[in-house]
């Protein structure tokens, strides 16, 4: 402790007319003390005001500035030292440093400066407002390859990339190919990760986004699921969760949805989920199905994505016990068919996949799932359009839930029942007249058409089905005993005018099998 006290002494005092190679010896004893005791050390050199002198040390002599730069790295692994150096004023003096072209120079002060900052909003801000971040990139384009020197740069652009200031700076300048370069090349998870979440961050956006495509991103993410997608280590999987997160983030523009989907990352999506469906890390299952329901969105991924077996694909991976998986996984199937009539009648035909479907809708113990399996029903018959559908559907057991649907608390899902129910009675109704009739689908539409709260869409559409229901000569006695023709007389007074007209033809539907009776 004696010696310290007199390399810190040495400092403080004699540091400005000392020789060169005193100053460093005094530096290295102080390096020595802080490995041996870092608190004690700390304490000494705030009790002692040696702070101050080295913002002269980092403007003096090159080796001495370097040393200097040194020492104070690893000073400020302390936390409590932050605040001492913030207020010996040595922040500023440091930035003009991280334009040297001395890499261990700039490895020293980007350390020191990253930790004196850390979680400091205000000093972030000044960092990025002193032109900093232009630095932090002509650093890493400088020096690619120097990896304890590109991790520090990382670290930095973590922590300053939530700035708007500083996101406004990076996309003036060529960061993006210069992150998707640092990915491609990346071999340890820590650095993988570090990147991703950098890229995250950027990706909010959309300059920086775009740049980041044009800088071929998603080739790079790719190639990371591909590589990692087999793997079951814990740090693998943060890795895996980050990449499947980012895809999200990019596929909010629809030109770089198709162009995932071109370079094959659904595949790479459907065998990660492969490898972890039953038994992998929930987190990564849920990045990598958010990022294969948003991709089968645009319609020319919906095409390719079914040509290249993808609704196959997540048909074996239904076989999953775990409800929020079965949940994403009926989404993604259900977006897939949206306008896809071929697609919708050949799985509308499956009786494994309509069989699965019939159970979750009986499914009492997840509504999520039981909502998305009725939808899935509804769209198979939508998109179809076809007879033979319409009849699978019906010797699975699949109707009822149709009908339950239509009283959903959702308007979205009672729509799409009400629409799905009217096509299957136009294509046969009698069928599956039997089953509306065990259902009470006619007194269940009354109820919403009596029901104020039932919006306009859904009044519209359950009368749509009620044309087509009257057809039949049951169905149409259930609903004259029902006091429909009261409740249809009322709504020909309706505010909104497509439903008043719509009340109108049933109506008169009504009346016109009277009158052909009377006759």
């Amino acid at each position: 402790m004696e010696s310290l006290n007199r390399h810190l002494e040495h400092l403080r005092c004699g540091g400005g007319d000392a020789k060169e190679d005193q100053i460093i010896e005094s530096l290295d004893g102080v390096l020595q003390a802080l490995n041996e005791d870092k608190h004690r050390t700390c304490s000494l050199l705030t009790e002692r005001d040696v702070l101050p002198t080295f913002a002269r040390l980092l403007q003096s002599d090159p080796l001495c500035a370097v040393k200097a730069a040194q020492v104070l790295a690893e000073i400020t692994k302390n936390e409590e030292m932050k605040v001492p150096c913030i207020d010996a004023g040595l922040v500023p003096i440091m930035i003009p440093l991280l334009d040297s072209r001395d890499q261990e120079m700039l490895l020293h002060v980007g350390r020191a400066i990253g930790r004196i900052c850390y979680d400091n909003n205000d000093l972030q801000e000044q960092l990025a407002k002193a032109e900093v971040i232009n630095s932090l990139v002509r650093i890493m384009s400088d020096y690619p390859d120097n990896e304890p020197l590109v991790r520090v740069n990382l670290l930095a652009l973590s922590n300053l990339a939530d700035l708007d200031a500083a996101k406004e700076a990076l996309s003036k300048t060529k960061v993006a190919e210069h992150l998707v370069h640092q990915l491609q090349v990346a071999n340890h998870h820590e650095k993988v990760e570090i990147i991703l979440e950098v890229l995250q961050t950027l990706a909010e956006n959309d300059t920086l986004k775009l740049q980041l495509v044009e800088a071929g991103i998603q080739e790079a993410v790719s190639e990371i699921l591909k590589r990692l997608q087999a793997s079951s280590k814990p740090e693998d999987m943060c890795s895996l969760k980050a990449a499947s997160d980012l895809i999200v983030s990019l596929l909010l523009g629809d030109s770089n949805c198709v162009g995932m989907v071109q370079l094959g990352v659904v595949h790479q999506l459907l065998d990660l989920l492969d490898h972890h469906v039953e038994s992998g890390d929930v987190s990564v299952q849920h990045a990598a199905l958010s990022a294969l329901r948003n991709l089968a969105i645009p319609v020319a991924n919906k095409v390719q994505m079914l040509e290249e077996g993808v609704a196959n694909r997540i048909q074996t991976l239904l076989r999953s016990d775990m409800p929020p998986v079965q949940f994403k996984l009926l989404g993604t199937l259900r977006m897939l068919m949206d306008g896809q009539a071929d697609a919708a009648e050949e799985l509308g035909q499956d009786p494994m996949l309509l069989n699965k479907l019939v159970q979750w809708c009986d499914s009492k113990d997840h509504a999520g799932i039981c909502g998305e399996a009725s939808r899935l029903l509804a769209s198979l018959i939508r998109h179809s359009r076809s007879q033979e559908v319409v009849r699978a559907i019906q010797e699975a057991g699949g109707m009822k839930h149709l009908v339950s649907m239509a009283t959903s608390e959702h308007a979205i899902m009672q729509n799409e029942a009400l629409i799905a129910l009217a096509i299957a009675s136009a294509i046969n109704l009698e069928i599956i007249k039997e089953e509306f009739k065990e259902a009470k689908l006619v007194q269940n539409i009354h109820k919403l058409l009596q029901d104020e709260s039932t919006g306009p869409e859904v009044k519209y559409n359950s009368i749509g089905l009620l044309c087509s229901l009257l057809n039949s000569g049951d169905l149409k006695q259930e609903a004259e005993e029902d006091q429909m023709k009261e409740t249809l007389g009322k709504l020909c007074g309706h505010i909104n005018e497509n439903v008043a007209k719509q009340a109108l033809m049933a109506l008169q539907i009504l009346n016109e099998e009277r009158s052909l009776l009377e006759q």
